[in-house]
């Protein structure tokens, strides 16, 4: 019997777990965008080769991106596919309140055909890798918020992490790669390690400038497995 990760790899389009199947020119490309890029000229974005956006929307439980509404529509209004992420705090209050607080703010998911599931974005705290929290509470942290997101949307939000920052602050939890489509920051000219238990990424953020506002992301599959994934089929 198949695994549900692959299973999710087969739906999407996913023919192995090393990014050189395609050559990159021919992937879906996009980008993420937050405050500090302001207004984006959305139509040059697409002109430029862009199909899919992620753009930022909140930030723990009292931050909202001022240029959410500008940059998640003006998208949408450009033909990508868009989706909206959250800037994780874990530890400062629950998994819970900060999805739900990411939801009231721009994060739900429609099956629209153009509308990605939400993002939970985990990275370091400055200097403080692991925002000051063990791993088993981490792991717990995450799990809240994807269960609160699934349950009100019916999808698992997608998780964008590095392999150093999540074997080191979940203690290399292997138990969300069959749920949770991973955005692998990984800035780089070839793809390096996963992070524990997923054998792809959906999403490749690879570098933190280009020809498009923000940071360049690439879609592992092709077109049709990116709209695919936008219906959540």
């Amino acid at each position: 019997m198949k695994s549900s990760a692959v299973i999710f790899a087969s739906i999407l389009g996913l023919v192995s777990a090393s990014p050189s199947r395609f050559d990159k020119r021919s992937q879906p490309q996009g980008l993420d965008v937050s405050g500090w890029q302001g207004d984006v000229n959305w139509s040059q974005v697409k002109a430029n080769g862009a199909s899919f956006a992620m753009i930022k929307a909140t930030e723990s439980t009292d931050y909202i991106n001022a240029y959410f509404a500008q940059q998640y529509n003006g998208a949408y209004n450009v033909g990508l596919i868009r989706g909206a992420y959250h800037f994780a705090h874990p530890g400062q209050s629950s998994g819970a309140a900060q999805a739900d607080y990411f939801l009231a703010h721009g994060g739900g998911w429609s099956a629209d055909g153009k509308t990605l599931p939400g993002m939970i974005d985990l990275e370091a705290n400055g200097a403080q890798t692991c925002w000051g929290i063990s791993a088993s509470e981490m792991v717990s942290f995450i799990h809240d918020f994807g269960n609160t997101y699934h349950a009100r949307t019916g999808r698992y939000p997608m998780i964008y992490c590095g392999a150093s920052w999540w074997n080191e602050c979940t203690g290399s939890n292997t138990g969300f790669a069959a749920n949770y489509p991973l955005v692998l920051a990984d800035w780089a000219s070839s793809r390096g390690a996963l992070p524990a238990g997923w054998s792809y990424e959906t999403f490749w953020q690879y570098a933190n400038s280009g020809k498009f506002p923000g940071d360049q992301d690439l879609f592992n599959g092709d077109e049709a497995g990116l709209k695919r994934m936008a219906l959540g089929h």
